[in-house]
C-alpha cells in the first residue's frame, strides 16, 4: 500500500454541495443538542429563527464533500484515524446554502509508525461569494509510516492554566450516537460495525472524534457566547484516546484574552480531547 506523496501541495476541487435546514437539525440533534436547544434542533418553532451550530462546518465543507480519498493513494481505510481538527468561522453559518469547497493537501508527513496527512478546506456560499469558513483535518494512517519523508511540524503544547476552570459541563453521549452521527455523511464503518471495528484494534465500534468535537463545540458556545453563535471564531483540538457511544464527556473551559483553552474528559477522567483551543470572532 502506498501513498501518493506527488499529492502535497495541490489543491483539488472545486466540490459543489449544498444542505437545508433538516441537514443542520440533524447535525445539531447527532451531537447531542435536543429539545432544550429548539433554535438549533427545530426550523418553525414560535418567534425563534433557526441557528446552526458552528462544528456544522466539518461536515458542510471537510473530506466528505469530495471524492478525496482515491487521490491520496492506497491504504487500510481501518488503521485510518483523525488525529487533530480545526475550523474557522468568518460569518453564521446559513440554515441552507449551496457551497463551493477547494482542498488542499498541505502535508504528508512520516511520523515512522505511521504517516499523517495535513487538509486544508475552504467553504463559500455560492450566491454571496462569502467566505463562509475554513477547517484543517490532520489524519493519521497506522502502519504507513517509515517512507523517508518529512516528520511534519512540532505542535505546541497548551498548557492547563494553574487555577480552577471558569466552566465545568458535562453532556451524556447515547449508545446510538455513532449510528445517528454517521447519517451526516461519515459512513466508516469504524463507527458501526464490530468486525471492523475489531480488525482496528478496539472490542466495538468508537464514537466518530468530530462527534466529540461537536459535543465540545456546543459546550463552548454556551459557556464563551451564550448560545451566540455570532461570537464563535475558531476552535482546534487534538483526539487522544477513543470515546464510545454511551460515554459521558465533560468539557473543561479556562477563560483566556481572546477566548479559552479547554479538555474533555471521559467519566473515567481519561482526557479525550486535549490542546483544545477556541478564539472569539473579530468582528
Amino acid at each position: 500500500m502506498t501513498l501518493n506523496l506527488d499529492m502535497v501541495g495541490k489543491s483539488l476541487g472545486p466540490a459543489y454541495s449544498s444542505w437545508r435546514s433538516t441537514d443542520t437539525i440533524l447535525y445539531a440533534l447527532s451531537v447531542g443538542a435536543g429539545a432544550g436547544d429548539i433554535a438549533f434542533t427545530t426550523e418553525n418553532s414560535h418567534g425563534i429563527s433557526q441557528k446552526v451550530l458552528p462544528t456544522f462546518s466539518v461536515v458542510g465543507g471537510g473530506p466528505n464533500s469530495m471524492d478525496i480519498w482515491d487521490q491520496l493513494g492506497s491504504f487500510d481505510h481501518s488503521q485510518l484515524l483523525h488525529l487533530e481538527q480545526s475550523i474557522q468561522l468568518f460569518h453564521d453559518i446559513p440554515s441552507a446554502a449551496d457551497v463551493e469547497t477547494t482542498a488542499l493537501v498541505a502535508g504528508i508527513y512520516d511520523r515512522i509508525t505511521g504517516a499523517s496527512i495535513e487538509l486544508k478546506f475552504t467553504t463559500k456560499e455560492v450566491q454571496s461569494e462569502k467566505i463562509l469558513f475554513e477547517t484543517v483535518s490532520t489524519l493519521f494512517i497506522r502502519g504507513e509510516g517509515s517512507f523517508g519523508g518529512l516528520r511534519g511540524p512540532r505542535v505546541k503544547a497548551i498548557a492547563e492554566p494553574e487555577r480552577d476552570p471558569e466552566s465545568v459541563i458535562t453532556y451524556e453521549t447515547l449508545p446510538t450516537q455513532a449510528l445517528l452521527y454517521r447519517l451526516n455523511g461519515d459512513h466508516n464503518p469504524l463507527h458501526s460495525d464490530p468486525e471492523f471495528a475489531r480488525a482496528a484494534g478496539f472490542d466495538r465500534p468508537i464514537l466518530h472524534g468530530l462527534c466529540t468535537f461537536g459535543f465540545a463545540g456546543r459546550a463552548l458556545l454556551d459557556a464563551c457566547c451564550e448560545m451566540e453563535t455570532d461570537r464563535f471564531g475558531s476552535m482546534s483540538a487534538r483526539f487522544v484516546a477513543p470515546v464510545f457511544p454511551g460515554d459521558l464527556l465533560t468539557t473543561t473551559i479556562w477563560d483566556t484574552e481572546d477566548g479559552a483553552v479547554f479538555v474533555v474528559e471521559n467519566q473515567a477522567g481519561v482526557t479525550v480531547l486535549d490542546r483544545g483551543r477556541f478564539t472569539f470572532r473579530e468582528v
